[in-house]
């Protein structure tokens, strides 16, 4: 989440407070008690509650009712994971490192897919393949701010759902996800068993959901295809900075709607739920031993110094940059704690210290392109991954301090990225 976005929605939230702001109506919430009963008209169930007991043993007896069709195929020998984090513009340096190491030849197929936010973007494309490196590169060095929302104006920012409109965004993700796309992804997920899975967080419930969009996919109807946008749009939906996502439900024959907004306001990465892996040890699913998962944070992982005014707003503002900074850390610890248990080996890229590309705007295309190009000349070279998080051995100052020959490592060409 960026800085303006956050220092604005503090601003209105307080005028809100203060004024008792109407709503906008909407359909009632699904009820707590029958969360795990919801069901979208026409499609069959294709999330999983992972707050809940019944959704972890929901997702485990996928993964082994998969693992079970697959095996007289014959499973891989081995497993790649890939996790995008959320980041904003920020996701330029996923988009970069991905392209990189497709050049670099080294890049796996992975059997796991997981996004949030401007990870969300990035995670179907990044499943597909390097097909797809040409739409990461344009979606991530071209887009302008107006690609990605309208401003509504400060008076409709406090009396609406979001400071903008993000009619555009939705736009652009339709002109690339396709029912030829949808095709491929359910192809993927149905002949070789690879899952694409996406974050989105239900504010009504207060509780993540992860969707999976190779079921999803495979339903092949109109209305698949706009649930699986619908899907990418709630999770980049940054709360009160753009308007939520609503769901449509029926629960016996009664219409409900929940509230979505972007993944990260549960969590800013994930790879799978811990229980996940203890309930598949308990009921038996086959495990491959050659596993390895890479988490990009779409982020840099340094402190962000920076002198803050002695006024109300921008001590709020500040605090909540820091306070997701912190989460951002705290989830990388938890996925290395996953691994862990899950003899899984971790693979961390993230924005480094020595990237100080000035950022003009939200989605600033000059800014984008820089760090694009980071994020490709590094892996273009063969990515060096951490093998644990910032401030797990060392200080998070000595992890993340910058290296002398990187700073006058030169950036590369146009013509080198081509």
């Amino acid at each position: 989440m960026q800085n303006t976005f956050i220092h604005r929605a503090v601003l209105i939230l307080s005028v809100c407070l203060l004024t008792a702001c109407s709503t906008l109506e909407r359909k009632a919430a699904v009820p707590a008690s029958d969360l795990s009963r919801a069901q979208i008209a026409g499609l069959p169930s294709s999330r999983y509650l992972i707050a809940t007991t019944a959704g972890i043993n929901n997702f485990v007896d996928h993964v082994k009712t998969m693992n079970q069709r697959l095996s007289k195929q014959g499973l891989d020998s081995k497993s790649r994971y890939l996790s995008l984090s959320g980041g904003g513009d920020n996701g330029a340096f996923g988009a970069g490192l991905l392209v990189g190491w497709s050049d670099n030849g080294s890049r796996p197929e992975f059997n796991l897919v997981t996004g949030i936010s401007t990870g969300a973007l990035i995670a179907p494309f990044a499943f597909l393949g390097k097909d797809y490196d040409p739409v990461l590169r344009e979606v991530y060095t071209q887009t302008k701010p107006s690609d990605i929302f309208k401003s509504r104006g400060f008076l409709s920012g406090f009396f609406g759902d979001g400071l903008a409109d993000t009619t555009p965004l939705y736009q652009l993700i339709s002109r690339q996800i396709t029912p030829d796309f949808l095709q491929k992804v359910a192809n993927e997920y149905n002949k070789k068993g690879r899952w694409l899975l996406i974050g989105t967080t239900n504010i009504d419930a207060g509780t993540p959901v992860i969707w999976n969009m190779g079921q999803i996919a495979s339903v092949g109807t109109p209305e698949s295809l706009e649930l699986f946008r619908k899907i990418l749009l709630a999770s980049a939906s940054i709360p009160a900075a753009f308007p939520p996502v609503m769901f449509d439900f029926m629960i016996d024959g009664k219409e409900f709607q929940e509230m979505h907004v972007d993944g990260g306001a549960s969590t800013q990465v994930f790879l799978y739920p811990s229980a996940a892996a203890a309930r598949a040890k308990e009921i038996g699913v086959k495990r491959i031993t050659d596993r390895q998962a890479y988490i990009i944070r779409n982020a840099r992982l340094d402190v962000d110094w920076q002198q803050t005014e002695r006024r109300t707003l921008s001590i709020a503002g500040r605090a909540i940059s820091q306070l997701i900074q912190a989460q951002g850390l705290g989830d990388l610890y938890r996925i290395y704690n996953i691994t862990q248990d899950d003899k899984v080996g971790f693979n961390l890229a993230y924005i480094g210290a020595d990237f100080n590309y000035p950022h003009v705007e939200e989605f600033d295309t000059k800014y984008m392109q820089a760090l694009f190009d980071y994020g490709y000349q590094r892996a273009k070279k063969g990515y060096e991954w951490n093998k644990y998080p910032p401030g797990y051995r060392k200080s998070i100052e000595a992890d993340t301090e910058v290296k002398p020959e990187l700073l006058n490592s030169p950036t590369p060409s146009k013509k080198k990225l081509k």
